[in-house]
């Protein structure tokens, strides 16, 4: 059996998302390609410490990108070939630099917004208002909103959590409408004969008939039906994030904001002004997801207290 269908088999049965699995390959790639070609089999741990190594030295590669360089070849390793003894010594790590998140004022943020209309619109707002990441709020299945408790489920989060947040009284409106257009494909999908949606992990198989169920659908619904890249069924997926991501670029121009803001930056914002609020850490790492309270932390060095609350002596 080739090493990527073996690669496929394993990563798959263990239920690793499309994104993952194609970062991984990718990975795995340029390392064998590193190694003139050999095959993984014959390479060592110390192989694996000098292509890491040649990522920092040569490549200058951030210390995320490294992480998930090593990652794909652990996984590699350990899960596909088997090798759970294999060592891997002191490498060159990348260095992480101290860098604080980009966060829009209210006013910058609502600048934004109003530059956006439509689908970008109601996905920012989400964004905003209930500190969602972009594929987060582009997953939204009718089932996650529950307008009645004023509550967003967001299943299989990063790390695959699941966490409840709140739902912004501002999207309402516009959710509802998503809703009853995504309906109405579903329903055109179903006499045409479609009734494939994608599920995460194993729950295809636990609720076979969930395609044909508008609940399960979701609530970006492409217009267009695709091809999924693994099972080959073809059905109905989410908007693709690019256009979103195009839209928010355009309108942090147009609103004149001189900032490196992206969509991420509605998420940072999101923290940083429910902290000026007032509200506790704690209330807002659990909205965040986080799982350790330092990783919100980094949210209260930019909160609207300009050099750490002092004042300077030159406006005395």
């Amino acid at each position: 059996m080739r090493l990527q269908e073996k690669f496929q088999i394993v990563i798959r049965s263990a239920n690793y998302s499309l994104t993952t699995e194609r970062s991984y390959w990718s990975w795995i790639k340029r390392f064998i390609k590193y190694h003139n070609l050999r095959h993984p089999e014959t390479l060592s741990g110390d192989d694996v410490r000098d292509f890491l190594t040649h990522l920092v030295m040569e490549k200058h590669v951030a210390v995320s990108t490294q992480q998930q360089a090593l990652s794909a070849l652990v996984f590699l390793y350990k899960q596909v070939l088997g090798r759970e003894k294999i060592t891997i010594s002191d490498w060159l790590k990348a260095k992480r630099p101290a860098k604080l998140p980009v966060v829009l004022s209210v006013a910058e943020a609502n600048s934004v917004l109003g530059c956006l209309k439509g689908t970008p619109l109601l996905v920012s707002q989400l964004m905003y208002g209930a500190g969602l990441r972009l594929k987060e709020a582009l997953r939204l299945r009718v089932q996650d909103v529950d307008f009645g408790r004023m509550e967003i489920t967001v299943r299989h989060g990063k790390g695959g959590k699941d966490r409840m947040t709140l739902l912004p009284k501002i999207t309402i409106e516009a959710l509802k409408n998503h809703i009853e257009s995504s309906r109405l494909l579903h329903q055109k999908a179903l006499d045409e004969g479609v009734c494939f949606v994608h599920l995460p992990h194993a729950l295809a198989r636990k609720y076979p008939t969930a395609g044909k169920e508008l609940a399960w659908q979701f609530i970006f619904a492409s217009s267009q039906l695709s091809k999924d890249p693994r099972t080959g069924k073809v059905g109905r997926h989410h908007i693709n994030e690019r256009s979103i991501q195009a839209a928010v670029k355009i309108a942090v121009r147009q609103a004149g904001v001189h900032k490196h803001a992206s969509c991420h930056t509605f998420r940072h914002s999101f923290a940083t002004h429910l902290l000026e609020s007032g509200y506790d850490i704690r209330t807002v790492q659990e909205l965040l997801g986080h799982a350790n309270v330092n990783t919100t932390m980094i949210y209260t060095h930019v909160l609207n207290r300009g050099g750490r609350a002092v004042l300077s002596p030159a406006d005395r």
